[in-house]
């Protein structure tokens, strides 16, 4: 079914304000999430409501939490943010790396103890749209097999960059496994297969069945050890930068997704380095050669990272928001 934005968010919104958040957090929640569905990212949007909720009632989201600055080291700040709300902690971390950046030419924040930011490209988004290249990632609960190992022992641990550009940001938004837990849960409620192999079965064979992913619990690193290596690395960088909760810690606090996660957030203001016409020319012959390479199938295109993104979301424009019957029905019963 397709669902016209404000009609979503609305709903959003209404489920958020029954449920405790304030009239100020609920509009935030309720764009952002209804945004991430907009642009085609339905496992961060509309179908991270109900498990968001959950973990209010649960008492593992702070609604009350205010962000904490612990230290400042010139162009590099380090919060606190006391389990809040993981996506109002983010936006507030993600604008004081703006703020950084703009006076300093680079901004690094560092945040601890914080919740889940749902879709991370959010925050990158923000920085773009104020003329800023920006680095962003989080660490998560075990969720993936480290290379070799048949159990989840390390995070999936999101990382995102982004450049802007005139006619359309350069956007990536990736999880260190092949797909996202978000991606495997839309694709089996869709009834389809994953378009390459993300993941094992229980009897340990290469699958494209998502439901058998979700069965195991086995989903795979993208590149097989180097997205397993490349996990743990941010893992242990971000944590440190924060003197926050690794994945290790994050076990053993147990409270569900990204609960206690540490996360990093970086803006770099270009024009201090380059001249606005001239990025603009390198990027562009970066999408010339994109757009002139051969598709290997007849009458598709080479897309740039992020562009999947700005086509959906002018779809949904004309079209409405794509949603999940089921996922619908619950979120307007909440």
């Amino acid at each position: 079914m397709y669902i016209a934005f404000e009609d979503m968010k609305h709903e959003v919104k209404q489920a958020f304000l029954r449920n405790g958040l304030s009239e100020e957090q609920a509009e935030l929640c309720s764009q952002v999430h209804t945004e991430n569905s907009r642009d085609g990212i339905e496992s961060h949007g509309l179908n991270r409501v109900p498990r968001f909720l959950n973990y209010v009632k649960k008492g593992w989201v702070n609604l009350d939490a205010e962000l904490e600055l612990l230290n400042s080291f010139g162009v590099v700040e380090q919060y606190d943010g006391h389990r809040g709300i993981g996506i109002i902690n983010a936006k507030k971390a993600s604008q004081r790396a703006i703020e950084l950046a703009k006076e300093n030419g680079v901004g690094i924040v560092a945040l601890r103890n914080t919740t889940h930011w749902m879709r991370g490209g959010t925050y990158i988004l923000d920085m773009i749209n104020e003329g800023l290249m920006g680095i962003s990632w989080t660490n998560t609960e075990s969720c993936m097999p480290a290379w070799g190992s048949a159990n989840q022992n390390i995070g999936n641990n999101p990382i995102c960059m982004g450049i802007p550009r005139e006619e359309g940001p350069f956007l990536l938004d990736m999880a260190a496994s092949q797909f996202s837990w978000g991606k495997i849960q839309v694709t089996r409620l869709a009834e389809k297969q994953l378009p390459f192999a993300g993941g094992f079965d229980s009897e340990g064979n290469v699958t494209t069945d998502p439901g058998k992913v979700e069965d195991s619990g086995r989903i795979m690193p993208m590149g097989y050890w180097k997205g397993s290596s490349f996990a743990i690395l941010l893992d242990l960088f971000g944590s440190v930068l924060a003197n926050g909760n690794t994945t290790a810690m994050m076990d053993e606090i147990n409270q569900g997704s990204c609960t206690g996660c540490s996360q990093i957030f970086m803006a770099f203001d270009p024009k201090r380095f380059i001249t606005e016409e001239q990025m603009e020319s390198i990027i562009q012959g970066t999408v010339d050669q994109l757009k002139n390479s051969t598709p290997i199938q007849e009458g598709a295109t080479v897309r740039y990272p992020g562009e999947g993104q700005a086509a959906a979301r002018e779809r949904s424009k004309t079209e409405g928001i794509h949603a999940d019957d089921s996922v619908w029905e619950k979120v307007k019963s909440l």
